[in-house]
């Protein structure tokens, strides 16, 4: 955070002080008692503070509030200022700040891809601008503050990811970030328990329009048949289109599995470019499509981009290719499950399992809501369409995957389980050298976490 004294966000949101002195610097912002982690905090809040004591490690401590506490009930460390009203201070201030940095900053949503797309636009950018981001997957609402402070005067550049629990979280995410390029990476159907149908879910991802800089970028996946479901015609800026297509800005061309990565090219304004990234998939190859259309227009050229991208890490549990036990193979890519990434890795298992016997374990896919049996019946089209030679289910919904594809007509064997613990006897039976294993689940789902580390072959 740029830092500011008490005279300066006093100025900024209207305050009176009524305890400390205006030299008294912050250096660090909350809105609620457990963000704070430091002293030259500033809490804006609307509520009484009675524990005092818990908080001395914080002190000296700035109060934004519009709770009138009696002098005596202050500690003597706690700069007080007095608000009419603590949230129209709190987005006073965040407006504020945010106006401050005249930087490109990206927003990105989506079902699936986020995170990667995300951390290969802060690699490419690293090679030599200062980037701050979002924290690995945590793009929590809770946390937009927080992120937002992360700007400061050495800042050049901030991509974060705007996540979608429920409708109105991008924008609320927007109020923040103010975006100057917006990536939308896919739709699929995830987070319905609160969205309540796939078509406010599509809504709810294209809040990204109404945020974006009117003068920005919108880069979208031109083949993905929910984001050509949003209106686009209201947006003012620039839409960028990736993909395949020939229609396409950034359009991949010859794209081939190689060694633990794609290999493709991209075509932008009649030129082709060699490009190679790490991570099996050609989703993969979409996700570093939308990087480099996002990096190009901060002014790194492709070429630039692409030597970048050979060097970037994908996350583990992202299509992990590992030895497995029995000396199988085994694609742990139990990072998250949604049908959009079901159906991404059972394509990878089948290109990189030809020639061998190819199984799929499949857990549970969560925060559907009453979309839960439907959600699970499309997940077993999904296994019926792609075919493998032997799917295990692990969990009571899981099941309806299962009992899904059988009843479309899928033939191969079939076992289903509550958890994981005969799948491992029964694995050990049936797999072997020539055998190729999927296991595809939730990273907070334990079940599947433990059977993933104990399918890898021991070191």
């Amino acid at each position: 955070m740029k830092s500011h004294t008490v005279g300066n966000i006093r100025a900024i949101i209207s305050g009176e002080l009524v305890q400390g002195s205006d030299e008294v610097l912050v250096k660090y912002g909350a809105y609620r008692l457990k963000q704070i982690k430091n002293q030259n905090t500033i809490l804006f809040t609307d509520k009484r503070i009675i524990d005092w004591r818990s908080l001395k490690k914080f002190f000296p401590l700035v109060l934004a509030t519009e709770w009138k506490y009696n002098k005596d009930e202050i500690p003597e460390n706690v700069t007080v200022i007095q608000v009419t009203n603590a949230d129209e201070a709190y987005w006073k201030f965040v407006r504020y700040y945010r106006s401050l940095f005249h930087i490109p900053v990206v927003a990105i949503t989506g079902t699936s891809g986020k995170t990667t797309t995300k951390e290969m636009i802060k690699h490419i950018l690293s090679a030599d601008r200062i980037v701050t981001a979002t924290s690995l997957t945590s793009n929590s609402r809770t946390a937009n503050l927080q992120y937002l402070l992360s700007i400061d005067e050495e800042t050049d550049a901030a991509i974060f990811e705007t996540a979608v629990g429920s409708p109105g979280d991008v924008l609320k995410a927007g109020e923040y970030f103010k975006p100057t390029i917006g990536i939308i990476t896919n739709i699929g159907a995830h987070h319905l328990n609160y969205c309540k149908t796939l078509e406010a879910y599509i809504d709810a991802k294209g809040e990204m329009l109404q945020i974006v800089n009117p003068t920005g970028v919108l880069i979208i996946n031109a083949e993905d048949s929910n984001t050509s479901k949003i209106n686009m015609s209201s947006f003012q800026g620039k839409i960028i289109k990736v993909g395949t297509h020939r229609s396409c800005h950034f359009r991949a061309r010859n794209i081939q599995y190689c060694q633990d990565g794609m290999e493709f090219s991209v075509k932008h304004k009649k030129r082709n470019y060699q490009v190679y990234v790490p991570g099996l998939g050609v989703h993969q190859v979409y996700n570093a499509l939308a990087a480099i259309a996002a990096v190009y227009e901060m002014g790194v050229t492709i070429p630039e981009a692409a030597y970048q991208l050979k060097t970037f890490r994908k996350f583990n549990k992202q299509l992990q290719v590992v030895d497995g036990i029995n000396d199988s193979v085994i694609i742990d890519d139990t990072w998250s499950i949604t049908t959009t990434s079901l159906e991404a890795a059972l394509k990878v298992l089948n290109e990189i399992g030809k020639g061998k016997k190819k199984v799929a374990i499949i857990g549970t896919i969560t925060d559907l809501g009453s979309w839960g049996y439907f959600i699970h019946e499309q997940a077993g089209d999904l296994i019926y369409q792609n075919g493998v030679d032997v799917l295990i289910t692990i969990g009571e919904h899981a099941s309806i995957i299962a009992d899904h594809a059988v009843k479309r007509g899928f033939t191969s064997p079939v076992y289903t389980f509550r958890n994981e613990v005969l799948v491992l006897h029964l694995l050990n039976k049936i797999i072997d050298s020539n055998t190729i294993v999927l296991i595809k689940g939730d990273m907070y789902s334990q079940p599947i976490i433990e059977l993933a580390a104990l399918l890898r072959k021991k070191k």
